[in-house]
């Protein structure tokens, strides 16, 4: 263990608490000491620290007991990462694979830009969940605020609550799937039916997150396309 103070150890497990050791040295031992063996990691009062388990490549499980700060799990590749309490800005923020589940609530931009994996949030999320999403999937059990999935260029979103202004604004590929009200749609944005294929990503996504809704309560909501190409004449005023 080196230098690093451990609460408790066991043969597959370790226990850190974050007011006995740093932060620096728990993400670092993360980084870099996984291959000793442990599979379970447990951090302690984590008290709303900022960027606690970024930067994760292996597959390990951790275990953040309490509110997480700015950035939790970002980065993310192969670990599955419970939090069980609220995130701040940015939870798995650029996320490639794995798993991230909040059991609580969750800031702005949560999973922005996230290329793969799964992000769950029991809660609501705020402002622009998804943004720039570009192929991971996130499934929110509350509602999600205004610019969710703004400029999403690929991935899935379930929403099992209700979501704000702007929905969707500038879409590319990605698809949304709302149970709840939507506030308003984006520019570009539009709802359409659902496929079998649709209710099978839902039934899928919702068994994964641990959610038992009805897939045939969710409407989908995709780009209309009309923005992929520059109009010469809109800006013309023709």
């Amino acid at each position: 263990m080196d230098s690093l103070t451990a609460s408790s150890t066991t043969t597959d497990s370790i226990t850190f608490d974050l007011a006995q050791t740093s932060l620096r040295e728990i993400n670092h031992y993360l980084h870099h000491n996984l291959a000793r063996g442990e599979k379970k990691i447990h951090i302690l009062n984590p008290d709303g620290a900022h960027n606690i388990a970024v930067g994760l490549n292996a597959p390990v499980d951790v275990e953040i007991l309490g509110h997480a700060g700015y950035y939790a799990a970002s980065m993310n590749q192969l670990a599955n990462v419970a939090i069980a309490g609220n995130v701040g800005t940015g939870v798995a923020e650029n996320m490639m694979s794995g798993r991230v589940h909040v059991k609580g609530f969750a800031s702005v931009s949560a999973g922005a830009s996230a290329h793969g994996g799964l992000l769950i949030i029991d809660g609501d999320a705020s402002l622009r969940c998804g943004i720039s999403l570009k192929g991971a999937d996130i499934v929110v059990g509350g509602s999600v605020g205004s610019f969710a999935a703004f400029m999403a260029q690929a991935g899935r979103i379930v929403v099992c609550g209700n979501a704000g202004e702007a929905l969707g604004d500038s879409l590319y590929e990605a698809v949304i799937y709302v149970r709840g009200e939507i506030k308003s749609l984006g520019a570009d944005a539009q709802i359409e039916s659902m496929s079998e294929a649709d209710y099978a990503t839902v039934a899928e996504l919702l068994a994964k997150a641990g959610f038992s809704y009805n897939p045939q309560d969710f409407k989908r909501v995709a780009s209309a396309k009309q923005l992929y190409h520059w109009n010469a004449d809109a800006v013309a005023g023709g």
